[in-house]
């Protein structure tokens, strides 16, 4: 039985819903969801200084959240645990982000206040590298046609035509919620495939 005295009645809540959520109970995702989305987002927007990155770091943290629940220990309470997750996978954005940019027109910020520019574009890719980069995206195109036709659709507006959340919510009358939830599942399902294919890539 998890001692539930040291906690707060905000913090018993999310034990509770945490608890339904883990037996499987949609709602009780949706609410955790509302009851920290705004919060998370603009920890992420604070961090990544990106509307659009931001919100898909949110998706993410709440998604890693979720995949990870049953490992959450009731000793702090779940806000603490789910703010850790949020900016660990924001820091790993960062980083990669820095690390495969092409290019920076707005410069990066160094810890001693100064702005470095970074013009990756001057270096092109050499033949085998397009070559790579086409396959690459032939064989994401083909494991997004293998997806349920309202993935897809999400999926192709989002990445492929690059649409924001919100055109895409009015251009597929969905609620914004919706097409943010259905794209994390999206993305959910194709780093599964990408997985289980990434021999062939």
């Amino acid at each position: 039985m998890v001692n539930r005295d040291h906690l707060s009645d905000k913090a018993k809540k999310d034990l509770d819903l945490v608890g339904l959520a883990i037996k499987g109970d949609q709602l009780a995702y949706g609410e955790l969801m509302d009851r920290y989305r705004e919060s998370i987002y603009f920890m992420m927007l604070k961090m990544v200084k990106n509307t659009d990155d931001a919100d898909d770091l949110t998706i993410e943290a709440f998604g890693k959240a979720f995949n990870r629940l049953k490992q959450y220990s009731p000793n702090y309470a779940f806000s603490t645990w789910l703010f850790k997750i949020a900016s660990n996978n924001c820091i790993d954005f960062i980083r990669k982000k820095r690390i495969k940019v092409t290019s920076m027109d707005s410069g990066i910020k160094t810890d001693g206040g100064e702005t470095v520019y970074i013009d990756a574009k001057a270096h092109g890719k050499d033949p085998e590298e397009t070559i790579m980069h086409k396959q690459k995206i032939l064989h994401m195109r083909d494991l997004v046609s293998k997806l349920k036709p309202r993935y897809r659709i999400l999926v192709e507006k989002r990445y492929f035509e690059e649409l924001s959340y919100e055109e895409i919510s009015d251009e597929l009358g969905l609620p914004l919620g919706t097409v943010k939830a259905q794209l994390f599942r999206a993305r959910d399902f194709l780093s599964n495939m990408i997985e289980n294919t990434k021999d062939t890539i």
